[in-house]
């Protein structure tokens, strides 16, 4: 008898573990900030796997914020009249505390949507390295002037002898100069956060029949994206939805300068599997958009337009969704297919992870609509940027597709580029008013 009650209760031990262990992974996924705009109910979307055990409490209601009388503990809504932050304690069934989550009440923020094709010009800070070679001396030696001196593949040249460097041709003519006058180079150079100097002096070449150093450099980028919103008061747009990369080296271009113009799409190679397709854009200038680039991020590309542009479905701002306001389900997506007509396209809200805030990453999409997956197969190169809506709300914009599933991608939340952009302040920023 006393065998069989210690296995039963060895047995409710394990089920008790597994149980909190399950919590404990749903728990997890919470995350620790929260934003919600003014106005509109606090919902917490919980992981099912806790959904019905999780209760929470909001603190200091009182010395910060009015709340209506139909807060439900049970649904989890609130609804806040006025801008701030509160603190919402998280409890398995009322008793066991769990996690605190720190709620920012924002502004509501409207936005004209975007699905416009544009040319992205970009002038980066220096120019990048993007390959070390050798040098065939006069006597026959190969010798490498600047990887002797520690200039490797990736830094970026920020200044020779003192002058501002901005573009490729700038750094031959100075080698050229310095081989001339049989002088070396001061050449300084950023590597990650770091800033060093590398004296370097040019070789003549056997081959070139001039002055080198072994360095092979590129100072612009340029492509074809989409832009997914701006603020009609302000001019503060944002475009592609994620980070704009050296292809050759796969790092971060640091702009200098840079702008947005006018983009036709003339055709489209369509996606297959294994290979991603692309828009085939044509830039046409800036009579139509223009606009500067101030910032480069990990959830896209920010500045200001010279002037507003005529969105022919949405010609009336739509609100900013949080994430939490976004829903599993059917939504669209605006985009260009040929020439400059932005159409609406069918999608699917396949999964929502407010956790991806490093990657930008925080939605994932599947194409539903039968001609966009009949002329693009998919998602393509391009179409970053697209905006995507959901119950008439900008809920985030298109970034990337599953090599291997073109019909399936991320989405970066439209929360996390308002906050990027400025116009919606974030947690931290919040935290910090609160302190002062």
């Amino acid at each position: 008898m006393k065998g069989k009650t210690r296995s039963f209760l060895y047995g409710i031990l394990i089920l008790l573990s597994s149980l909190l262990t399950y919590q404990a992974h749903g728990i997890m996924l919470i995350p620790e900030k929260h934003s919600v705009a003014v106005g509109e109910p606090l919902k917490i979307n919980f992981p099912a796997s806790i959904e019905k055990t999780l209760k929470t409490q909001i603190l200091d209601k009182d010395s910060i914020l009015f709340f209506t009388d139909n807060y439900d503990q049970n649904s989890q809504v609130a609804l806040f009249q006025e801008t701030g932050q509160v603190h919402v304690k998280l409890s398995l069934f009322g008793i066991i505390p769990v996690k605190d989550m720190l709620v920012s009440i924002v502004p509501q923020v409207k936005v004209i949507p975007g699905g416009q094709s544009i040319g992205v010009l970009l002038h980066s800070q220096g120019v990048i390295v993007v390959g070390c070679s050798g040098v065939l001396d006069e006597s026959g030696n190969v010798v490498r002037p600047a990887g002797d001196a520690g200039v490797m593949e990736g830094d970026i040249i920020l200044k020779i002898d003192g002058e501002a460097i901005r573009s490729d041709i700038q750094v031959r003519d100075l080698v050229a100069r310095a081989g001339s006058l049989d002088q070396s180079l001061t050449i300084e150079i950023k590597r990650g956060s770091e800033i060093f100097t590398a004296l370097v002096k040019p070789v003549y070449c056997k081959d070139s029949l001039r002055y080198r150093v072994g360095l092979m450099v590129k100072d612009t980028a340029a492509g074809v994206g989409t832009l997914t919103f701006y603020e009609p008061q302000t001019l503060v747009y944002g475009a592609l939805g994620h980070l704009i990369t050296d292809m050759s080296t796969n790092r971060p271009v640091e702009l200098s300068d840079g702008k947005i113009i006018d983009a036709n799409v003339q055709g489209i190679h369509r996606g297959r599997r294994g290979q991603p397709g692309e828009k085939i854009g044509v830039f046409l200038g800036d009579k139509r958009i223009n606009g500067t680039i101030t910032n480069n991020t990990k959830v896209g590309i920010f500045g200001y337009l010279q002037k507003p542009i005529d969105n022919p479905i949405f010609s009336k701002p739509l609100p900013v969704a949080m994430i939490d306001q976004i829903k599993e389900g059917p939504a669209e997506i605006l985009t260009v297919l040929k020439d400059d007509k932005v159409e609406r396209f069918q999608i699917e809200i396949i999964k929502i992870n407010p956790l991806a805030r490093q990657d930008g990453k925080g939605i994932v999409i599947r194409i539903t609509d039968p001609r966009l997956l009949e002329v693009t197969g998919g998602i393509v190169q391009g179409m970053s940027g697209s905006p995507i809506i959901q119950d008439n709300k900008l809920v985030g914009a298109v970034t990337h597709v599953f090599v291997n599933d073109p019909t399936r991608g991320y989405g970066v939340p439209l929360e996390w580029m308002a906050e990027e952009s400025g116009l919606l302040k974030s947690s931290e920023q919040y935290a910090k008013k609160t302190a002062a």
